[in-house]
């Protein structure tokens, strides 16, 4: 029964991480304080070319062989150039209404309330132009 990818690429990242492993405890020559050293100077920033010498060769092998048995399994793997793609043309953008109060379509008013009482709101003073008195 064939392996589905997820099993096989786990096996071939745990294999890798112990080969590493091994290849860190080589490097220091199977002493605790250089060993200690070359964990500690390993960061999410760090580079292939910060990592010890052991360790760039384990990762080299591990990914040949991580390939080998890919197509060994029947996946495919493409070998050489990667195939280039035309970039995707750039849509036009869409216009999108923002819905603030200067878009609001002038003239009539299609979707707005009609007035109350049929004379629209009242705005400023009543008759006379003065404020009432109680």
């Amino acid at each position: 029964m064939a392996k589905s990818a997820t099993d096989l690429m786990q096996e071939i990242l745990f294999s890798t991480v112990l080969d590493s492993i091994v290849a860190l405890k080589d490097a220091a020559n199977g002493l605790p304080n250089p060993l200690l050293r070359e964990l500690n100077s390993i960061h999410p920033n760090t580079t292939y070319a910060d990592l010890p010498k052991e360790v760039q060769a384990a990762i080299v092998t591990n990914v040949r062989s991580a390939f080998t048995r890919l197509l060994k399994e029947g996946y495919s793997v493409a070998q050489g150039v990667e195939q280039r793609r035309a970039p995707p043309a750039a849509s036009a953008p869409t216009h999108r209404p923002r819905g603030g109060p200067g878009d609001r379509p002038r003239g009539g008013s299609g979707d707005r309330r009609p007035p109350r009482d049929g004379q629209g709101p009242k705005r400023g003073p009543g008759p006379g132009n003065k404020p009432r008195r109680p």
